[in-house]
């Protein structure tokens, strides 16, 4: 069985900081989301792995990041996508990677609790079906892919982000195939989207008398396209991962919580930083205060702060705010700070689709 990750998208929800990060790249608990999708393929068995990418700097970067998959001991295909035309169309382009084989095809922007070795062994145990797809019940579902059930439990039908959705169980991202689902992709015609969708696929897999198996997911999962989601993905991960200091990570006079991590090279100075909570590597905080819920990467310098519940990306710098951060992503090698002197104003250069709120 091989893997399919889907890492193109321009993840415009999350501008401006997509602008120049693949949002595949943006890390929740210093991790890229990507980086999460490989290892929980991998660690369901699956050791070769096609990754399809858009085109331009952000899918070199991409491709950059995740290099050939030596890293997490697996073999990674990177498969380009001219253009985006929908996933089922990405099916459709990566048939000379996947050939004939049964695959698990992963949308590279989700992160789902526990894992995926239950639904493998499923789908592989079960090989009258030919595809498996899993499901979610959710309080928005005009904005995913929805399936009706029957009253037996099998799919009747699926709908694309419905106007009046038939239920409430989401297609999460996360679907199981064998070869058939090429029949499928080049017998559907583009949705008035202008997209080869996934969900027109998989309902004519259902209505050509293949077998679809449908699976509620029972933890969370987060679809991390907008920065609430970010920091959901961000807030619950925390929560699970165990905490760790690095041998060379420093404290100076400092309270740390037992749920923190520091990484290698970390600082921490005449300050108190509670958990759960990550500090990557290299980075330095000094007389701030570090409340839950926050991550914040390689690189980055904290002077006299207090930072709650936000996502801080590498090399930025955040220095006598003089009220709270809270629930923010701020961008690689930002700037925030205090200007000296008079007139007391504000200064600022943003990007498009910006946001700021001052209180």
């Amino acid at each position: 069985m091989k893997g399919l990750i889907l890492s193109g998208g321009k993840g415009t929800r999350l501008y401006p900081l997509t602008f120049t990060t693949a949002k595949q790249l943006i890390p929740v608990a210093n991790k890229p989301v990507l980086f999460r999708v490989i290892e929980t393929i991998r660690d369901a068995g699956i050791d070769e792995i096609g990754v399809v990418v858009g085109v331009g700097d952000m899918a070199e970067a991409v491709k950059a990041a995740i290099g050939d998959g030596a890293q997490w001991g697996v073999k990674i295909t990177a498969i380009t996508q001219q253009s985006p035309d929908g996933l089922a169309h990405a099916v459709k382009i990566s048939r000379d990677f996947l050939a004939d084989d049964s695959f698990v095809m992963f949308l590279g922007d989700n992160v789902i609790q526990g894992g995926i070795s239950a639904l493998i062994r499923d789908f592989t145990r079960h090989p009258e079906w030919n595809a498996q797809i899993v499901l979610k019940h959710v309080e928005n579902p005009q904005q995913f892919g929805v399936a009706k059930l029957r009253p037996d439990g099998t799919i009747e039908q699926l709908i694309e982000k419905p106007a009046d959705p038939p239920s409430k169980l989401a297609l999460v991202g996360i679907y199981m195939f064998d070869a058939h689902i090429f029949e499928a992709v080049n017998s559907i015609e583009k949705s008035r989207r202008g997209e080869l969708e996934i969900t027109d696929a998989i309902q004519w897999l259902i209505d050509h008398q293949y077998t679809v198996s449908p699976h509620v997911h029972q933890g969370w999962w987060i679809d991390t396209g907008r920065p609430i989601d970010m920091l959901d993905a961000n807030a619950t991960v925390l929560e699970e991962i165990p905490a760790h200091i690095a041998p060379d990570a420093v404290i100076e006079n400092s309270v740390i919580d037992k749920r923190v991590t520091l990484e290698s090279g970390a600082r921490v100075i005449n300050s108190t930083i509670h958990g759960p909570t990550i500090i990557g590597r290299n980075t330095v905080i000094e007389d701030s205060y570090i409340a839950p819920y926050t991550s914040i990467y390689h690189d980055v310098t904290v002077r006299n702060c207090e930072i709650e519940r936000c996502i801080i990306l590498e090399g930025a710098s955040i220095t006598d705010l003089g009220t709270r951060l809270y629930g923010s992503l701020i961008g690689r090698n930002a700037k925030i700070g205090r200007k000296e002197g008079k007139p007391r104003t504000l200064t600022m250069n943003l990007g498009d689709h910006s946001s700021v709120l001052i209180v």
